[in-house]
């Protein structure tokens, strides 16, 4: 192989502790919320701006709890802002994680059809004449142009 970006194997103890880590991870995640993306349109976000408000709020509603109406949970409030607070810094490791994982997918692909493709120009040259006709016409259809086309056109629909 002529290209190599990344040397990783992962064997079978390396991934039952992989998806052990995960598990658990999902077991941890289990009580946060899956928006869809309509239901996330309709929110209030919360940008930078909106945050310092949040942030000054919290101060003020502490220093003025007499000033909120009965049924304001000024602790749920609280909590909530603590919670975000802790939130952000493991978010902010699972997407590292996240593009790590999606990084070492795109090195491995590419390594792999890289590789595919030195063999399959070998393969063409020096496999004449050795029995490896089906072999070459299997692998050459990644390159046909017309099964491609011919496999994403629909079927007719007979008249009638």
């Amino acid at each position: 192989m002529s290209q190599n970006l990344i040397d990783l194997s992962l064997d079978a103890e390396r991934l039952g502790r992989l998806d052990a880590a995960l598990a658990a991870v999902e077991t941890e995640l289990a009580g946060m919320a899956a928006l869809g993306p309509e239901q996330t349109r309709e929110l209030t976000k919360m940008g930078a701006k909106s945050e310092a408000f949040v942030r000054q709020s919290t101060v003020a509603f502490a220093e003025n709890p007499g000033v909120l109406p009965r049924n304001f949970d000024l602790e749920g409030f609280q909590r909530e802002l603590a919670t975000l607070d802790a939130l952000r810094p493991r978010l902010q490791r699972i997407k590292r994680l996240q593009e790590r994982m999606a990084g070492a997918e795109v090195a491995l692909g590419s390594d792999l059809m890289n590789a595919a493709l030195e063999g399959y120009a070998v393969l063409k040259v020096s496999g004449r004449g050795e029995g490896m006709e089906a072999l070459k016409r299997l692998l050459s259809q990644r390159f046909s142009r017309t099964a491609r086309s011919a496999a994403a056109q629909p079927e007719p629909v007979p008249a009638g």
